[in-house]
């Protein structure tokens, strides 16, 4: 049976890389195939069991140069008793040592390139560098692989772009009850009858919400905006600008910090625009994909690869990134569409999402990536 091996520090977080290891796991699983998820803490076994895969605690998830060569041991070891046929990387230090271990196997290395890692000087331009020299790298969006190439000098021959995929059995808005839609309303306290702005994505400065913010100043009010996503730690800092911002912008009733949120599917049906005005280029714009197939309306930074999601105005708009004026301008228009327009959109929205960024086409091409390093994998 062929067996696959995903190696990254964690499944926890749910961001990008865990995702797209566990949905690929699945499709694995679904194909036949054998999954071996390998991370750097027993905790992951429960939600790596539940993908199909057989998971596998390595010290993988912390940058120690002291415990590389053991660590690249165990993982030679563990691909040798496996008997894996691949080992595919998703971040950088697992990478190193999934690098060597793969070559001492005798296994074909891929990367996935989740992002453009910022290159800062020589050394770390090198460290970020291990993720180009897989047998096969993976792009998430043609910006990413623009990134890559240009950057690392990555070839056509050895590089693939392959867009993240979104689950279209989950975010399908035939599928989304009223009464789920009418509970999340009353658990955050939205008045009836009054338009909702949704900005999903966690509490970081990148994702442009005190940006959002002074664009609100500039609405009606009549507007509502809701902020749904967690902040770490690290970045109370940021929520308490939020809130000060809120503040003295006078919009604390307009303004609601949600926390995170279960049902996604049914927090877009909620909302009548969705933003995403990172400040900074993200690699593929999963919530823009997101809106879209639940048909609503996207305001992206126009940057990144949200740029290949969101088609000016047809299925949304794009605004120059921080620019506050840009974002209210896109807000209005969008709440003065007229019903006829606004199911135009949406119709051009999911069937753009429906043709190009499903979570099956992700998978289908990772699998065959897979195929092109492992003679007679099915």
């Amino acid at each position: 049976m062929t067996t696959v091996l995903q190696v990254l520090p964690s499944l926890a977080g749910g961001g990008g890389v865990e995702r797209g290891t566990l949905d690929v796991s699945r499709a694995l699983v679904a194909a036949g195939w054998r999954s071996i998820i390998v991370t750097g803490g027993a905790a992951d076994r429960a939600v790596a069991e539940a993908a199909g895969a057989r998971h596998a605690a390595l010290p993988v998830a912390r940058r120690n140069p002291l415990r590389a060569a053991g660590a690249i041991r165990a993982l030679a070891a563990l691909i040798a008793d496996e008997g894996a046929d691949l080992v595919h990387a998703r971040s950088r230090w697992p990478a190193w040592l999934a690098c060597y271990a793969a070559s001492r196997s005798g296994r074909p290395f891929v990367t996935t390139f989740h992002g453009a890692y910022s290159a800062g000087g020589a050394v770390k331009r090198r460290y970020n560098g291990i993720m180009a020299r897989g047998a096969r790298v993976i792009a998430i969006s043609q910006f990413i692989a623009r990134h890559v190439a240009e950057t690392y000098g990555v070839p056509p021959e050895r590089l693939r772009t392959i867009p993240r995929g979104v689950d279209l059995s989950v975010f399908d808005p035939a599928r989304v009850e009223g009464a789920r839609i009418a509970a999340l309303r009353e658990t955050w306290g939205l008045p009836a009858g009054r338009p909702v702005l949704l900005l999903p994505g966690r509490l970081t400065r990148l994702k442009g919400h005190l940006a959002l913010l002074d664009a609100l100043a500039r609405v009606e009010e009549g507007l509502c905006c809701l902020f749904v996503g967690s902040a770490d730690a690290a970045h109370a800092g940021y929520r308490a600008s939020i809130e000060r911002r809120i503040a003295a912008l006078g919009a604390t009733h307009r303004v609601h910090l949600a926390g995170p949120c279960a049902d996604m599917p049914a927090a877009y049906m909620l909302a009548d625009i969705v933003a995403a005005p990172s400040l900074r280029p993200e690699g593929f714009g999963r919530v823009v994909a997101e809106a879209q197939a639940m048909g609503r309306p996207a305001i992206a930074s126009a940057h990144g690869g949200a740029c290949e999601i969101v088609r000016h105005g047809e299925t949304g708009w794009l605004v120059p990134p921080g620019d506050a004026d840009a974002l209210a301008d896109a807000i209005r228009q969008s709440l003065s569409a007229d019903p006829a327009r606004r199911a135009q959109m949406a119709a051009a929205g999911q069937a753009h999402v429906r043709g190009n960024f499903t979570l099956e086409g992700m998978c289908a091409a990772t699998l065959d990536v897979y195929r092109e390093l492992v003679p007679g994998a099915p």
